[in-house]
């Protein structure tokens, strides 16, 4: 899996400089801002390089650009992962692992030594006696929470109103 920028006219680092220097070169302003500055700013790279990430698949002859968000789940199959998507599922030869460490940033979280879920298709948590979850996508996924990756749940409840306690050991 290769995490690419696609670069759409609109979107490029010239456009995004040219944006940020405009308003800073403004008579409002104390003096004019050097543009080359602001391009080699990590932060305008960084900004820049997260607007468009998209993961390139190479499938039937061509390489499909898909939106890191619309990727519900990422399954271990052997020397394969599959990329559950919105609308289709997608193989890739990669280790989970590999994949895992390219998309945390993006709101994934381990669940299982097999299984990334992607956070904002979260529905529900169902505990169990044993100490795993069931965690619920939309969808209708059903996935295993193990004992090990259950402290990841903390991850995912971060960014939810009302968890105050949930997840207490």
């Amino acid at each position: 899996m290769q995490l690419v920028n696609a670069h759409v006219a609109d979107q490029s680092i010239d456009t995004l400089v040219s944006s940020v220097s405009e308003p800073l070169d403004s008579p409002a302003n104390r003096g004019p801002v050097d543009a080359g500055l602001i391009a080699t700013s990590p932060l305008v790279h960084m900004l820049a390089r997260q607007m468009c990430v998209r993961i390139a698949i190479k499938t039937k002859g061509r390489i499909l650009l898909i939106d890191p968000a619309d990727i519900i789940t990422v399954e271990a199959k052997g020397n394969y992962v599959l990329l559950r998507h919105t609308l289709c599922s997608h193989m890739l030869r990669e280790s989970i692992s590999s994949i895992e460490e390219k998309l945390i940033p993006h709101g994934f979280v381990r669940i299982h030594r097999s299984v990334l879920v992607n956070s904002a298709f979260v529905v529900e948590l169902q505990p169990w006696s044993t100490g795993e979850y069931i965690l619920l996508v939309k969808g209708g996924g059903r996935y295993r929470v193990t004992r090990t990756y259950k402290k990841n749940l903390q991850l995912l409840a971060e960014s939810w109103i009302g968890t105050n306690g949930f997840f207490v050991e």
